[in-house]
């Protein structure tokens, strides 16, 4: 995948910092997580342990992350988990930045649920941990979890859904199917839920119709966020369920899901219907101008990496780290202390308002 954003300069990354710091003003830099007693040079090392390059926004991240720990004069160890066997990488990487005396590691977990024992490896020799962007679960070790509000991404994306369904025919039934993410993702879930808080009385009350039957969260699942899955999975419902319906709506947890998704339609020769997805991907936005891809949802990874090195910078000077939610995200052993940005939907109509400050995404909307 290519990178679709240009890396920051240290001038961006200080004022994408005041623009997370600012987004909030209701939260306290005392509000909840962990702290070293008297915090830790400023040229320590700091771990950061991605999964897969599963997404371009994860290739973005690793990007910023190197640059803008080294602009904060840490020594940044970025590291991502091969694709092939990617927990067991990413278990490795995080007992090899253990060892090499990293004070903070952040992780994206490449499976949220089987990183307890390097988690609290990482707690015994003293390090904090970070959760960035999806949860780590079953264990007490976790510090802080830094993300976009992915319960609210879910449940923008069933709002969108049905916004759209409703734009193309004012009134239902709307014949629909559902798709979720990768099982090993603690995030699939919640997008999942959040969506189905939307959607679940409209299927209830038979505004929305689920052709194939297939309303959990297990029938729906993509492994390993792949887009050959999605395609693979579309291909047989649209045979097997939609021979001579017309599908009206799907409802896509990722932007390379939803592309998946429409060639699927197309090469089954039936109009393109109402798909959402996330993570504003640039061939997405080119798709959603092209009126293809209905929407998608804006998760600014520049704005998610400084927040994440501004916590490093408030637990470097023995501070605790900034917070904004201490009640939403339990990992099964405890509420995970959180700083939860705000997601955006974004749709044809929007897109140029909602991208003014991205010139990379910008210039596809004009």
């Amino acid at each position: 995948m290519k990178m679709r954003r240009h890396v920051l300069t240290t001038a961006a990354i200080a004022a994408l910092a005041l623009l997370a710091v600012s987004g909030c003003s209701t939260r306290s830099a005392d509000s909840g997580g962990a702290v070293p007693a008297a915090g830790f040079a400023k040229d320590a090392v700091i771990g950061v342990a991605l999964p897969s390059k599963t997404s371009e926004n994860w290739v973005l991240a690793g990007g910023l992350f190197t640059d803008g720990l080294k602009a904060a004069g840490f020594k940044g160890n970025v590291q991502y988990a091969g694709a092939s066997a990617p927990v067991k990488d990413q278990q490795d990487q995080i007992s090899a930045m253990v060892t090499n005396g990293a004070k903070v590691i952040i992780i994206g977990a490449a499976d949220g649920g089987q990183l307890s024992t390097e988690v609290k490896a990482a707690h015994d020799a003293g390090a904090i941990v970070i959760a960035y962007d999806r949860l780590i679960l079953n264990t007490k070790d976790v510090d802080n979890y830094v993300a976009y509000d992915n319960f609210k991404v879910g449940a923008l994306q069933g709002q969108a859904l049905l916004d759209g369904l409703k734009a193309k025919k004012p009134t239902g039934p709307y014949n629909i199917e559902l798709f979720s993410g990768s099982s090993d993702d603690a995030n699939s879930k919640v997008f999942f839920d959040g969506a189905m808080s939307v959607l679940k009385s409209k299927i209830a009350d038979g505004t929305l119709v689920v052709g194939s039957g297939q309303t959990a969260i297990k029938q729906t699942s993509t492994a390993a966020w792949k887009a050959e899955n999605a395609q693979s999975r579309m291909d047989a419902l649209l045979t097997g369920t939609y021979g001579t319906k017309s599908i009206d709506g799907v409802l896509s947890p990722n932007d390379t899901l939803a592309r998946a998704i429409i060639t699927s339609v197309k090469a089954a020769g039936k109009p393109i219907p109402v798909v959402t997805g996330q993570d504003s991907e640039a061939e997405s936005v080119k798709s959603i101008m092209a009126g293809e891809q209905y929407s998608t949802i804006n998760k600014d990874t520049r704005v998610l990496v400084t927040q994440a090195i501004a916590m490093v910078k408030d637990l470097q000077v023995g501070k605790k780290a900034a917070v904004n939610d201490t009640k939403s995200y339990n990992n099964g052993v405890k509420v995970v202390p959180a700083f939860l940005l705000p997601p955006v939907i974004v749709t044809k109509v929007n897109a140029a308002a909602a991208y003014a400050n991205d010139p990379q995404l910008a210039r596809l909307t004009k």
